[in-house]
């Protein structure tokens, strides 16, 4: 009798998948079912998911879409590309859902445009839509990205929503699994809202908040009437547009466990309302770390962060990413490296990192013997035939000393022959020789390893006047890109002796302008402007500074360098 179920059940299956159809859409199709093949595809894709059944394929050429979309239970809806096959409901200006999912559909490969008019992937919560896909789309100015009960939502661009993902089921007789992995989420209020009944697993997403006031930008928000545990790990918290502190990061009233996640905007309070397990995070610029105690709040490094719990395992100290804003892995000998919960491995079988891409959720990768930072905020102060050099402090952990250079040129190339002194401190006085009228200062910074920085800022001392009366300048100046070759970012330091308003340009060999860098007013100073190259060919690319005097309101300095990208 068995035997007979189980093979009448796999006829019914074969039947079944045997008359699934794989139908077409195209903006050159007609009107004239049942759209099997790319030249008889129907012209809109709600007439061909009106036709079709559970099991169904439908293939969407590329093309603008100006139609909402409403799933069949079983279907699955593939466009031909994030960048060319669009469904466009910005001119709508009511509340609109653009896609509504129903049980088991793979929604895939789209561009959804709106205007903060509605929803952009929506799952009914009254009819609780369950097992859904959404992956490789690109959601943009919606007012709720995706609102999902349960599935996975994986590998999107959800771009400026004002609730990026929504996680509010109210079937309490369910409970759903929301596995929200590797995606962009821009927004301007919350990233994810948890809702009843609904687990979480948020994994290798980068989080940017696009609010510009204080009183946006939770990362997480859990308001919860029923029992949930959020599962939030590997995540990147980018540093926003507006450099000011956010309300909350992450809002959870009900236990949940966060590890391995780097914070790099800034939070008032990271976390409010304490989760049952916070570990191996990297929280770096916050105010309070955790607001209401907490006793599982251990092995996290909490750099630069007013206050923090003082566990004997939780740390403060400089990360040593590869690059600060765009690289976060770990150089050799940062402090983070297996320095995380010793119960907790990495993917390698070693005790885990703190920090991203620790844990058994992170990856494998070469821990790379880097020179340390540049010292910054290198300045000098006259007195009598004194001078007094100061500069900030260097703050690796594998960091030696300073290298503090000197010559009669400007540019010029470091080497021991210009070598004056090696302080480990952040000042140093020098003596002006005799007979000199110019003399050029540069400081880099070397760790144990021997291996040396570039040099920063140039200072200048010129000797004016009837009586040998010198002066301290800090002239214009575009200084060279470094790292030179780079790839994939370099940095461009550049000097204004008064009040100027700045445009700094990169442009290709044919002189069409492929980077904005500044286009602001700035007070005099040394600065630094990043350059990451996005999809360009290697070869030589030029920045070019154009500095006006504020006050005068006249053109004061003009800079142009040759920088080297090496794919």
């Amino acid at each position: 009798m068995n035997r007979i179920k189980i093979t009448f059940l796999a006829i019914l299956l074969l039947t079944q998948v045997n008359f699934s159809e794989v139908r077409y859409v195209s903006k050159t199709g007609s009107s004239t079912p049942p759209y099997l093949s790319w030249e008889t595809a129907s012209d809109s894709i709600q007439e061909c998911i009106n036709i079709s059944n559970f099991g169904d394929t439908i293939y969407v050429g590329n093309g603008v879409y100006k139609e909402k979309v409403v799933m069949i239970p079983g279907l699955a809806l593939i466009g031909a590309g994030m960048d060319s096959c669009v469904i466009d409901l910005s001119d709508f200006t009511s509340f609109i859902y653009a896609v509504e999912m129903k049980d088991s559909c793979l929604f895939e490969k789209f561009k959804l445009k709106l205007q903060y008019s509605g929803v952009g992937v929506y799952m009914s919560f009254t009819d609780s839509v369950k097992s859904c896909i959404v992956r490789y789309n690109d959601i943009s100015y919606a007012s709720h990205g995706i609102s999902i009960t349960e599935g996975q939502v994986k590998h999107n661009f959800i771009n400026k929503s004002n609730r990026a993902v929504s996680c509010v089921v109210f079937d309490e007789s369910h409970q759903y699994l929301a596995f929200i992995d590797s995606n962009f989420i821009s927004y301007d209020f919350i990233g994810i809202q948890v809702g009843e009944q609904t687990i979480v697993y948020a994994t290798n997403n980068i989080f940017k908040i696009e609010g510009e006031f204080d009183t946006d930008g939770e990362i997480l928000y859990n308001a919860l009437s029923g029992s949930s545990t959020p599962n939030f790990s590997n995540n990147v918290i980018v540093k926003p547009k507006y450099d000011l502190y956010y309300r909350t990061g992450i809002s959870n009233s009900y236990p949940g466990n966060f590890t391995n996640n780097l914070f790099l905007a800034k939070f008032k309070n990271v976390f409010y309302s304490v989760p049952v397990t916070i570990k191996n995070n990297n929280i770096i610029g916050s105010q309070n770390a955790v607001y209401g105690g907490g006793s599982d709040v251990k092995y996290n490094n909490f750099w630069k962060v007013s206050s923090y719990p003082s566990d004997s395992t939780n740390i403060s100290a400089d990360p040593m990413f590869v690059n600060d804003t765009s690289d976060f892995h770990l150089q050799m000998y940062s402090p983070l490296i297996d320095a995380g919960d010793p119960t907790i491995l990495d993917e390698d079988g070693s005790r885990s990192d703190i920090g991203l891409y620790g844990g058994p959720l992170g990856h494998s990768y070469k821990y790379e013997d880097l020179p340390p930072r540049t010292p910054g905020n290198f300045t000098a102060v006259r007195d009598s035939e004194y001078i007094h050099f100061r500069w900030n402090r260097n703050t690796e952990a594998d960091f030696g000393d300073y290298r503090l250079y000197r010559d009669t040129a400007a540019g010029f190339n470091i080497d021991t022959s210009r070598l004056i002194a090696s302080p480990r401190d952040t000042f140093y006085t020098d003596i002006v020789p005799g007979n000199v009228k110019v003399l050029y200062y540069k400081l880099t910074s070397i760790d144990k390893q021997e291996n040396e920085s570039e040099p920063g800022e140039e200072i200048a001392v010129i000797i004016i006047g009837i009586n040998d009366y010198w002066v301290l300048t800090s002239d214009y100046y575009l200084y060279q890109n470094y790292p030179n070759p780079f790839n994939p970012s370099t940095k461009i330091g550049y000097r204004l002796s008064r009040r100027g308003y700045v445009k700094m340009y990169v442009y290709d060999i044919t002189g069409s302008v492929i980077a904005v860098l500044v286009n602001e007013e700035k007070e005099p100073g040394y600065y630094e402007a990043e350059y990451t190259a996005g999809d360009i060919s290697s070869g030589i690319y030029l920045c070019k500074i154009d500095i006006t005097d504020s006050e005068k309101r006249i053109p004061v300095y003009t800079g142009i360098k040759k920088m080297i990208y090496i794919k």
